[in-house]
């Protein structure tokens, strides 16, 4: 029988967009104890998700904001689950004009982060709290036990850590939530979350390819491979995924289901909003930046038709020559290797955007709630809290004791995978930018050295030097003696 609480009952939190995540947020809530206030702009979503759903705890659904904000115990809290961006803002505006001082607005969207700071400014002005709040888990995350990264004042998470600690998925009995940092802190973490995201995807599509195409094996024998590789290191929800994928036939045709899905991905802006910030912030994060041209390029169809069709020359392909179970055992091992770059490459993006936005972010806390609900959770993530357990000032985390020792077991068979896709003409943008990435860091020398030379020839942009102090410049159009700027 519906549960509809009764007008005179408060509820301890609100949703307002009740599409999927929303319905399914709400619904969470309720399941765990709470009484939940529901509104949508379109009020048959309200009405379908009581009569479908209501069963499952207290709901208390209202078809304007005032009587939506009128059902909320005070503090009010309220979470929008609406599209990102004008929608946000009109939500926001409406919820502020109804809500009295206190009272807090959630913001559970994948926002960009400049515009929860730039909220979260103009909702504190007007003496309510703003929260963006990044929730990761995707519809079943969300109904189930998603991860959340709240931002926002202090004093709002002393509210709403109870409650979302409520619904949030659960690891060795700890909630993966927790306040991440004041302001845009909360949505920023998410951002990057999903640009690891893009890169780990992309690395498992790349090692896809290379078993399909490099030494012939069909999906159904791959997917096998993929349950194998989850039973150890690369144990992942996305490696698991992978799997369940790659094993399903097509219902209508009975091919399997990857050889009918048109090879062009799409993206929704965070991929592309990680990239953008880790060059703002001069982050060397290639491949996810790589992973998110990759989609991209898929994308370009016309192009690619164009490229096939113009016949663009391929050179001399070469034939795999190897033993298919050592170059199995190969890529699996430079996937795992391509994947701890990426996380990486991620943490220190997030380390800089911390850094320059005053936000204090713990790695420890990133790696503890990204464990469960979250879609990059992985088992290493534990051996990632031990690493900056160990050393919260990583300079990166592949310099850690542990993922050291693992590098040393996984660079000659990533070497010898970027190589093989070269000779058979296989594009891996993710497994080599990451090793170029890695070899970049342990060079003693690079042509950086050059390019300096170069820009102050140009452009008379001076350069160091490694024998003393200093900034210098050549007078190359004169007689090219050296000056001490």
């Amino acid at each position: 029988m519906t549960q509809t609480a009764e007008k005179t009952d408060l509820a301890q939190i609100g949703v307002v967009g009740l599409a999927v995540m929303g319905s399914n947020l709400a619904r969470n809530f309720a399941r765990n104890g709470n009484t939940v206030a529901v509104y949508n702009r379109s009020p048959e979503k309200t009405r379908a998700l009581i009569s479908e759903h209501g069963d499952e705890g207290a709901f208390i659904p209202s078809e304007t904001v005032e009587d939506f904000v009128a059902s909320l115990e005070r503090p009010r809290k309220a979470i929008i689950m609406v599209q990102a961006g004008a929608a946000t803002d009109a939500v926001i505006n409406q919820l502020t004009e109804a809500m009295d001082e206190g009272d807090i607005i959630i913001d559970g969207g994948n926002a960009l982060f400049t515009d929860t700071i730039r909220r979260e400014k103009e909702v504190a002005a007007k003496g309510r709290h703003f929260v963006g709040a990044g929730i990761s888990g995707g519809e079943e995350g969300a109904l189930n036990g998603p991860s959340i990264m709240p931002g926002g004042p202090a004093e709002s998470w002393e509210t709403l850590g109870p409650i979302l600690e409520s619904i949030a998925a659960e690891v060795d009995g700890t909630p993966c939530v927790t306040h991440i940092g004041p302001d845009g802190a909360g949505h920023f973490v998410k951002m990057v979350h999903n640009g690891i995201e893009y890169a780990d995807m992309q690395v498992i599509g790349e090692a896809y390819q290379l078993l399909r195409y490099g030494v012939g094996m069909e999906p159904a024998e791959i997917a096998e491979v993929f349950r194998e590789w989850n039973a150890g290191d690369l144990d992942s929800y996305l490696i698991e995924i992978t799997a369940e994928v790659l094993a399903q036939k097509d219902p209508e045709t009975g091919a399997p289901l990857v050889d009918v899905i048109v090879d062009a991905a799409g993206q929704k802006g965070t991929g592309r909003w990680t990239a953008i910030s880790g060059l703002e912030l001069g982050v060397p994060i290639t491949g996810i930046a790589e992973s998110v041209f990759a989609r991209a390029l898929s994308s370009a169809t016309a192009q690619r038709a164009a490229a096939q069709e113009g016949q663009l020359p391929s050179g001399t392909i070469a034939e795999l020559n190897v033993d298919k179970a050592e170059f199995v055992e190969d890529v699996r091992r430079a996937l795992y290797a391509a994947k701890l770059i990426a996380y990486s490459q991620g943490f220190d993006e997030i380390k800089a955007g911390s850094e320059e936005f005053g936000w204090n972010v713990d790695p420890r806390d990133l790696a503890t709630i990204w464990r469960g609900g979250c879609i990059i959770r992985a088992k290493f993530l534990d051996r990632i809290r031990e690493a900056y357990d160990n050393n919260a000032d990583l300079p990166a985390l592949i310099l850690d004791p542990y993922f050291k020792g693992e590098l040393e077991n996984l660079i000659d068979p990533w070497r010898r995978v970027v190589v093989a896709a070269t000779q058979l003409g296989l594009p891996v943008p993710v497994f080599a930018s990451s090793l170029s990435y890695y070899d970049s860091l342990r060079a003693e020398r690079l042509p950086a050295a050059l390019i300096q030379g170069q820009r102050d020839f140009f452009g008379a942009h001076t350069f160091k030097r490694v024998d003393r102090e200093g900034t210098f410049h050549i007078e190359w159009s004169g007689d090219r003696s050296l000056t001490e700027m």
